[in-house]
């Protein structure tokens, strides 16, 4: 319970900071509506499957947007030296991940929210078509986009080239549930829900592989 209290507290110490500043939520809701609105002007047109163009726009604009705000969220623990002091905190090292990354979750999650019902008008797609099964898709591909992402921008924390290099660590590993979150999604807007079931394991599979795999790494990473 106290590992559980203490990943609780620094998500929402995040979430705190947040909803005070709304820093990371104004500049990611905008950069992934401003993405959505480019590409439907330059493709809705063009292409036969609306399903598969709009699945596809749809994690573009989460996962650069995500990117924004996983940088941003672990930038501000250099203030005060911030993730310095949580490290000497009596807490163990897994809950402090746990919880910067369950913040990145929330703060996706809310992106989302308006990305998705944008994408729908704009491009036609049925996002209210089994909308259980897209949640379970949005929140399983957020859950290891932020576990992965979280890690990496943790460990990137000490260098100048941070963003740089948070995009050209992070999408290697981060890809498969990319691909799962825009072939899960279209299944799900062209009615193929076996399909969208095979994605939706694959995935839950990728996060609990990288759960286990940022839980035993973070602290090694980060500390050095």
């Amino acid at each position: 319970m106290g590992f559980v209290r203490h990943a609780a507290m620094v998500a929402w110490k995040d979430l705190r900071i947040e909803l005070r500043t709304r820093e990371i939520l104004s500049t990611t809701v905008f950069f992934a509506v401003m993405l959505v609105l480019v590409c439907s002007f330059a493709f809705v047109e063009k292409v036969a499957s609306i399903g598969d163009l709009a699945s596809a726009i749809l994690w573009i604009s989460v996962a650069f947007s995500g990117t924004l705000g996983l940088g941003r969220a672990f930038d501000r623990e250099l203030h005060g030296q911030t993730m310095r002091a949580l490290l000497l905190a009596p807490a163990e090292r897994g809950s402090i991940f746990l919880g910067k990354a369950a913040g990145v979750v929330v703060t996706m999650l809310v992106v989302e929210a308006v990305v998705v019902p944008l994408v729908g008008f704009l491009f036609g797609a049925p996002v209210d078509h089994d909308p259980l099964v897209l949640v379970a898709v949005l929140v399983l591909v957020t859950i290891g986009f932020a576990l992965v992402g979280s890690v990496f921008a943790g460990m990137l924390l000490p260098t100048r080239a941070r963003d740089v290099l948070l995009a050209v660590t992070l999408y290697p590993v981060v890809t498969p549930a990319l691909i799962a979150g825009i072939k899960g999604t279209a299944a799900i807007w062209t009615a193929a829900l076996p399909e969208a079931y095979f994605w939706i394991k694959f995935l839950v599979v990728f996060d609990a592989i990288f759960l286990a795999v940022s839980l035993w790494s973070f602290e090694s990473l980060v500390v050095e």
